[in-house]
């Protein structure tokens, strides 16, 4: 059958547009010895320039009469397809489009990786079809060049299974990442370091006693009333029963547990502290009850004991109880209902024997009429009671512990300080104390660092700034008083509280949890009020 020329290649020219339309990129014919006769993009339109130009790929295709797979002469990395064509021409396809919009994707997540990385709390990262990272940036936006072209064997699987791998991040240990990928020639991944850095860190925070260290001769005081506190947390130490330590913040209630633990029969058995206002729920749970190989994502092999049952035999220390969420208190209570634990994800319960000493700030009475503590688990608790009382109500000890603390900080700091003078205790006499014996353990650690070579008594210029208010303070809370009638009393009192909290940071040296103790606020709303002081500026 006899081929008629003009019409096919009139066939060919019109199939051009939907051969780039479905390929992506552009479709060409040439002649047998690879001149363009006409190239269109995917939208069909005509490229003029392109015309009369030769195209060697089919050039060579038209030569030894064969299909041949090659590079694009337009679009540098796109591929061509050239098959010729009844000897007399070569039809040409490429996916130059789709190589660029695969370009600029790329491009596009490249540049939005330190905004991830800032976002999901953690390193994110690009990598090729290997699983080679080619791109890496921190979470506090800056570029990661350690472990920039180093392969993750994760990232290669998730190329080659084409779907998304979660496992250990490479690049900062007990952190998972996830690895997702995008096209054939790259992924996208990142991992939750911040998360797990926090997590460690309230993790440390928690268990950093796994002992107790101190004994009732620790105990500073010669008050009277608190000596009968001293005297009552001695006789009840030889018992099993449970103990509720009531207290303000930093009137030392973990001294009294750790004491009480020494004292009594348990004394070479653990003491394990948890604070339960440090984490969350989520995180508190398996901290008190362990968990199973495989109960949750990140659970480590072989699973874990829980504080309970590290503290078998011993004490274990519920600091802040009644942070404790609802759900919570409601596991608290079984487990000293019936002296069993199930880790999470097991199913086996676990006999343990332990004394439970639990402490608070809060009024657990009031809470429970407001429905945020169960009463069942009060009674519970509240077997044994000991009020650990604040330091307004025994200033005759300041003397000697200021001396106490004096001694304890030259040992720390290298200092040679003797003592200080009748002016300077009068002054932390007639002061309130809200943050109780650790604020005055970091007044007198504040003043020691104040005091300069050769000064060896403690002056009232050497003492955190909160007992001497400075002239600036002092007149920009007489200027807001005298604008009441523009100002309302909610202007005036924030603008007082960001005065205090400036001086708090100040005595503590920008501590904030130390700040947070001698304001008598929690640490949460300390956070809180700065970032209401940002927000104004």
């Amino acid at each position: 059958m006899e081929i008629n020329e003009k019409e096919l290649m009139d066939t060919l020219l019109e199939s051009l547009a939907l051969l780039a339309g479905v390929t992506g990129g552009y479709a060409t014919l040439t002649d047998i010895y690879g001149q363009r006769i006409k190239t269109v993009n995917s939208k069909g339109e005509e490229l003029p320039d392109m015309k009369g130009k030769m195209y060697d790929l089919a050039q060579k295709a038209g030569k030894e009469n064969r299909p041949i797979v090659g590079p694009s002469q337009i679009e540098e990395g796109a591929e061509a397809w050239v098959i010729p064509i009844a000897g007399l021409y070569v039809l040409c396809c490429s996916n130059v489009e789709r190589v660029q919009r695969e370009v600029n994707l790329r491009n596009s997540l490249e540049k939005a990786l330190p905004m991830i990385a800032k976002v999901v709390g953690g390193e994110a990262v690009i990598f090729d079809k290997e699983g080679r990272r080619t791109s890496s940036f921190n979470p506090d936006g800056s570029i990661n060049r350690k472990y920039i072209n180093q392969i993750s064997k994760a990232a290669l699987k998730a190329m080659e299974k084409n779907e998304p791998v979660i496992g250990e991040s490479i690049s900062f240990d007990e952190a998972l990442a996830v690895r997702i990928p995008i096209t054939p020639n790259f992924g996208f991944g990142f991992n939750n370091e911040i998360v797990t850095q926090k997590n460690k860190i309230l993790m440390d925070e928690v268990k950093k006693f796994q002992f107790a260290r101190y004994n009732f001769s620790d105990i500073i005081g010669r008050n009277e009333a608190f000596l009968k506190v001293v005297d009552q947390a001695k006789h009840i130490a030889s018992s099993s029963s449970t103990v509720l330590i009531y207290g303000e913040t930093g009137t030392g209630k973990e001294l009294f547990a750790q004491s009480i633990h020494n004292a009594s029969e348990r004394r070479n058995k653990p003491f394990v502290a948890i604070n339960c206002g440090a984490l969350p729920a989520t995180l508190i749970e398996s901290s008190l009850f362990g968990y199973e190989e495989g109960a949750f994502t990140g659970a480590k092999k072989g699973g874990a004991p829980g504080a309970f049952e590290q503290a078998d035999g011993g004490t274990i220390f519920l600091d802040e109880i009644s942070e404790m969420e609802l759900n919570l208190q409601t596991k608290i209570l079984r487990v000293l209902q019936e002296r069993e634990i199930t880790r999470i994800g097991g199913k086996k319960p676990l006999r343990i024997n332990v004394r439970v000493i639990s402490s608070t700030n809060k009024d657990l009475a009031k809470l429970i009429s407001e429905n945020k503590f169960r009463s069942d688990l009060y009674f519970r608790l509240n077997v044994l009671q000991i009020r650990v009382i604040p330091l307004r109500e025994r200033k005759d000890d300041i003397p000697l512990l200021t001396r106490y603390f004096i001694r304890k900080q030259n040992n720390l700091l290298g200092k040679y300080v003797e003592g200080i003078s009748r002016e300077t205790l009068n002054i932390l006499k007639e002061y309130q104390w809200p943050g109780n014996v650790r604020e005055l353990q970091n007044c007198v650690e504040y003043a020691l660092n104040m005091m300069g070579e050769g000064e060896y008594v403690i002056l009232p210029q050497h003492l955190p700034p909160v007992f001497r208010p400075d002239d600036r303070s002092m007149e920009t809370i007489n200027k807001l008083t005298d604008q009441i009638g523009t100002l309302t009393l909610g202007q005036i009192v924030m603008e007082t509280e960001k005065i205090a909290i400036e001086k708090a940071l100040a005595a503590t040296k920008y501590k904030k949890k130390d700040a947070a103790d001698m304001l008598g606020i929690s640490t949460i709303t300390l956070w809180r009020k700065m970032q209401q002081f940002n927000d104004q500026q």
